[in-house]
Formats: structure tokens, sequence, C-alpha cells
């Protein structure tokens, strides 16, 4: 089987056949023809690639009866059908159980190919998708990425499956060093988008600047525009332009922002000329904006428009179950960085560090994990705060050994409690008090 077959032609009467396979081929598209769907099915494996024109009325199985078993297989492979002036009503059902479309004889060379485009154009679309999908079940896919046991990172992670080759705009909400732009960062990288992850802080740039950095400028715009610039927006074309703390960016912008939002289009400054961008945009903020749109210090009409995907990321102090399995991947990756092994954590030191606070969130973790692999000792504050909170290093090992064993039992709280050797009412009472799920 040639896995590079774009258009797999099938009709028993040879000049039609010849005469689809020279139209196509002449289009740039690698064509196979066959003249029955028995031997058509020797070419249609697992990894075929293109899509199917058939003749409804083939000898032996009918065209039907293979669009039938291909969609049955493969729901997301286009079979297009050519029928005959008598057979359009046929070829209509055949749509609504599955057929891509139907053309009627006699047809024109230009129109088999333009429904052979949009068709070999929602496959590419199809697999890259599977491809997605597949990339994230297999191992170094999201869980090597957003770290962390906890339920409430599970939930970050199917969040980001679900909408990551969506074209909707995502704002992620959390407090400072949560990992918003890692986040974002994983939602364009499993998009399939192949234009840019473009950065920007808002809140890192004097708003004289602002406008012209993310809309761009035209040569002469304003004293010391040289030669014209692109903005960022430009430059997330096709890919992702990333908004950092969306809820610094000045009021008079907000307004500009969001006509691009709503039209997708920019105006350079110094310039009248639209220019059409497609771009998707992912908003990071550590603000309540719902509060701060009420408080008029951000457009609520912009905020509704951001928040059409939302993300909530928790600070680590709320996830402490997760803080061992953080600091070993940051202590692996300061070891690698600075050629050297690092030194064993002790059971004290696990302590110490699931009861601190960690007010820096996962930042402050990486520091502590690149201070513990070149000898420097935690902070004082650490350890003073783990005096006082121990209970919660306790509650936080406890609810870490619930949850996993209850993944491992597939929600099965009976199995769980077993495995765990507690009484089921003992388990269901914990399960309520640390908010997870079983059945």
């Amino acid at each position: 089987m040639d896995d590079r077959i774009d258009v797999l032609v099938i009709e028993d009467d040879e000049d039609v056949r010849l005469g689809c396979v020279q139209a196509l081929t002449l289009e740039g598209l690698k064509v196979l023809g066959a003249a029955s769907a028995e031997k058509a099915q020797r070419v249609i494996g697992p990894n075929f690639a293109g899509v199917i024109v058939s003749d409804i009325w083939l000898p032996g199985k009918d065209g039907l009866s293979l669009m039938r078993e291909v969609v049955a297989i493969d729901p997301t492979l286009p079979v297009i059908l050519i029928t005959g002036h008598g057979d359009v009503a046929t070829a209509v059902q055949a749509m609504r159980d599955g057929a891509y479309d139907f053309i009627q004889k006699p047809f024109s060379s230009q129109l088999l190919v333009e429904v052979v485009r949009r068709a070999l154009d929602k496959r590419a679309l199809a697999l890259e998708v599977r491809g997605l999908r597949r990339q994230l079940a297999s191992l170094g896919g999201l869980d090597g990425r957003i770290i962390g046991r906890s339920e409430t990172m599970a939930r970050v992670r199917e969040a980001v499956v679900r909408i990551a080759t969506s074209r909707a705009d995502v704002l992620i909400q959390g407090e400072t060093g949560t990992g918003k732009e890692l986040v974002a960062r994983c939602l364009h990288d499993l998009s399939g988008c192949r234009g840019n992850f473009v950065a920007l802080n808002c809140g890192g740039l004097p708003e004289t600047l602002f406008e012209s950095e993310i809309f761009g400028h035209e040569a002469g715009a304003f004293t010391g525009a040289a030669r014209k610039r692109l903005g960022k927006i430009e430059h997330a074309a096709g890919g992702t332009l990333f908004l950092d703390e969306i809820e610094s960016m000045p009021v008079t912008l907000q307004i500009k922002f969001l006509r691009v939002l709503q039209e997708r289009v920019i105006e350079h400054l110094g310039s009248n000329a639209q220019i059409p961008v497609d771009f998707r945009v992912i908003a990071a903020t550590k603000a309540d904006l719902g509060e701060e749109s009420r408080a008029g210090r951000f457009r609520a009409d912009l905020y509704f428009r951001l928040n059409v995907a939302t993300i909530n990321l928790p600070p680590l102090r709320d996830r402490r179950e997760d803080v061992p399995q953080l600091f070993d991947h940051f202590a692996a990756l300061a070891a690698l960085r600075h050629d050297r092994e690092s030194p064993p954590v002790t059971d004290q030191r696990v302590r110490e560090l699931m009861a601190y606070p960690w007010p820096g969130n996962i930042r402050e973790l990486r520091n502590t994990a690149e201070r513990h692999v070149l000898g420097i000792d935690m902070p004082p504050g650490a350890a003073a705060d783990a005096r006082v909170s121990l209970a919660d290093a306790v509650e936080a090992f406890e609810r870490s050994l619930i949850a996993d064993e209850l993944r491992r039992q597939n929600g099965n709280g009976v199995k769980t409690a077993k495995q765990l050797n507690i009484a089921k009412s003992t388990l269901f009472d914990k399960i309520r008090k640390y908010g997870l799920d079983a059945v």
C-alpha cells in the first residue's frame, strides 16, 4: 500500500476512470484508479490518508456498501460518490449515512477537483487532530509538562485537551507563579497551529509604546519611527497571541483591542489600511476580571469577549500533594543543568516542603529545588511555617494517597477502601472532606 495516495478513484467505466485520474493528476495529486470495490479495498488500510471517489454502481460490491464499510471503520475518511441522474435521492440518503459528498454525471473536471480539494482539507484536519490525541495519550505528553497528581491538575489537563484544537479564545486565571504561560504554551503546541506563539506582558510596557508594540506602525507614524514595524498581533498570524497580565492593559487600548478581537483586522499606526489577521488569543490574569470590570477598572465587554473558555490554576498551597513530584522534577532539571547529582531528599525535608505555604508558587519551588541541588539551605521561612502547619502536610499526604488509589481503582470506593485497609464509611468521609470523586 502506498501511504502517499491522495485520491482513490473507483469506477468500472474505463473512460470515466481515466478522465478522473488525469484531471486530478494534472492538479498535482497522486491518484490511483480501481475498477471494483474489491480491488480498492486492498489499498484502503488503517494508514490511508487520502479520500475516496467511487461510482455508486459497480460490479460485485457496490459503492454504497463500500462507503458504509469505510465509514464504519473510519468516520473521518471522506467518500465522494459518483451518481447518475436517476440516483440523486439515493446519493442524498448516502450523505445522511456518512458519505462526504456526491457529484452527478456528467460532471466537469473543475467540479471534481473542487470537491476533492475540500475533502482533502477535511481529511488533513481530521488526521492532524488524531495525531494530537495520540500525542496526548503517549508518555511525555501533558503529564510530563503540566505536572501533578492532584484532582485539580487532572482537571486542568482535561480542559487543555478539550479546547486545545478549537479556535476559541482562552482566559487563564491564577496567582503569580502558578504556570499560566506553561498552560498557554501547551494549548498552542497541541492546537496544530503552524503560526508563532507570541507572548506579551501587558504590565511590562509603558502606555506610550503599547499601541505600537501590539498593532505595529508605519514609517514616520511618530517621532523615531524610522521604518515600518509589524506588531505582535501580525507576528502571531496563524498562531497564538499570549497576553500576560491582561488586567494591566491600558483602558484606552482595551476598546481598540476589543474591536480587533471581534473583527480580526488591525490598522498600523499611521495607516488607514485594514489588515485581516487570523490568530488566537490566550489571556492570563492574576486578578478577578469580573470584579475588575464591576469596579470600572477593566471593560466588561472585553472581559466577556475573552471569557469564552476559562482555565483556573490553583495556587501551590491548595495542591500540596503535588509538591514532592514537582520538587523531584525541578531538582532533576537543575542537576542536569549544573552537571551534578541531586542530593537525596529526606522524609523531614518532604514534610517541610509540603507544609510550607509557597507564596511564590511554582517559581519559588523551582528556585528551592535548584538551591537544594547546589547545596544551599531552604529559606528560613519554610522551616518556621513547617512547625506551624504540620497538620496540613499530614492531610495532604492522606489526600494524595486516597486520590492515587481511587485512580488505580477507576473511582471504585469499595475496592479503594479494601486496598487502603480502612472502613468504607471512613473512606467516604475522607472523600467528601477532600472533595474527591468516587462511585
